[in-house]
């Protein structure tokens, strides 16, 4: 260990004279070089520990439910972290740059370039105006579902640029800011799920919307489930008349994201009690009739029958004479 730090100053010695520099002088820079990365990665860890503190901060202690509040500080921490790292990256370049030539004249000729580069690059400013506005707005947030842009998913990241949804199927989109004009936030304040059964049409309607009633306020009131609701339920009642089944609607208010699972959950609930009930969940049924050729003969003798007792046309067993041609 002791000779590979000898060498070092061999290295520098070696490298002083392939580029004609004074040891000294290049031993310098080097210096200058780590302690200016050595600030970056300093930095870095600074800009995480705040992004931390800002997750504790909003964080209640119930993973079951993500408040609004702990939403919007997991998006600014998340921010915070890709804005930090790459402005970090950036100022650590051009104090690397500085030490070996003035950055004044580079930075000026930069400015120019980069009006320049803005005409050409204008759907990436239109992305970053977005996001930031998305931002402050609060229109969504991590951990939010959403629909934009034809895809519906969970929120997982957002930066000043792109939204990063992971769909139901494990997907990930990547949608950039500038391109959603429409946002569905599925998960913002409250939620709610909307459950439609069918019952027979020779049930008796009012008894079915009793059953329907009672297992609501049964499982509104379950202390498994109690804490999923934001209200009370409220049955809509008849909705519609199909062809095999009388629908009734059934309205939960929820929990933020709770829809999905209290939708389930009560599905699951209402079939069981109106299997108890002797109530029928009607199934769609078809009558199929198949012809066959005798069927398809009779048909065509009746037909000829028809025709022949109106006078249209000759019985079907009247055949010319044997000797009409003699």
């Amino acid at each position: 260990m002791h000779s590979e730090l000898l060498a070092i100053p061999d290295v520098l010695h070696n490298l002083a004279e392939l580029f004609r520099v004074d040891a000294s002088e290049l031993l310098r820079k080097v210096l200058q070089i780590g302690f200016i990365w050595l600030f970056c990665w300093m930095g870095q860890r600074v800009v995480k520990q705040i992004a931390g503190r800002i997750e504790m901060a909003v964080d209640d202690g119930d993973d079951n439910t993500l408040t609004a509040r702990e939403q919007r500080g997991r998006t600014t921490s998340q921010l915070l972290r890709s804005v930090g790292r790459v402005l970090l990256i950036v100022l650590g370049m051009l104090l690397t740059l500085n030490v070996f030539v003035d950055i004044k004249p580079i930075l000026a000729g930069a400015g120019i370039l980069g009006l320049a580069v803005s005409f050409g690059a204008q759907s990436l400013v239109k992305d970053v105006i977005s996001g930031f506005f998305y931002l402050v707005e609060g229109q969504f947030a991590v951990g939010d579902v959403i629909e934009v842009a034809g895809k519906t998913g969970e929120v997982e990241r957002m930066t000043l640029r792109v939204v990063m949804l992971r769909d139901l199927h494990g997907a990930v989109h990547m949608i950039p800011n500038g391109h959603i004009t429409t946002v569905s936030n599925f998960t913002r304040k409250w939620s709610r799920a909307v459950v439609e059964v069918g019952v027979g049409y020779e049930t008796d309607v009012d008894r079915a919307l009793q059953v329907f009633r009672d297992e609501a306020v049964r499982f509104s009131g379950d202390e498994v489930w109690r804490s999923k609701f934001d209200g009370e339920p409220e049955i809509a009642g008849v909705i519609g008349l199909d062809e095999n089944a009388v629908n009734i609607r059934v309205l939960f208010r929820t929990q933020p994201g709770q829809q999905w699972s209290v939708a389930r959950e009560f599905r699951r609930r209402i079939k069981s009690r109106l299997d108890r009930e002797k109530i029928e969940i009607p199934t769609p049924q078809r009558t199929i009739r198949i012809k066959t050729d005798a069927d398809t003969h009779a048909l065509g003798s009746r037909l000829g029958a028809s025709a022949a007792r109106a006078g249209q046309l000759p019985p079907a067993d009247v055949s010319p004479p044997a000797d009409s041609h003699e």
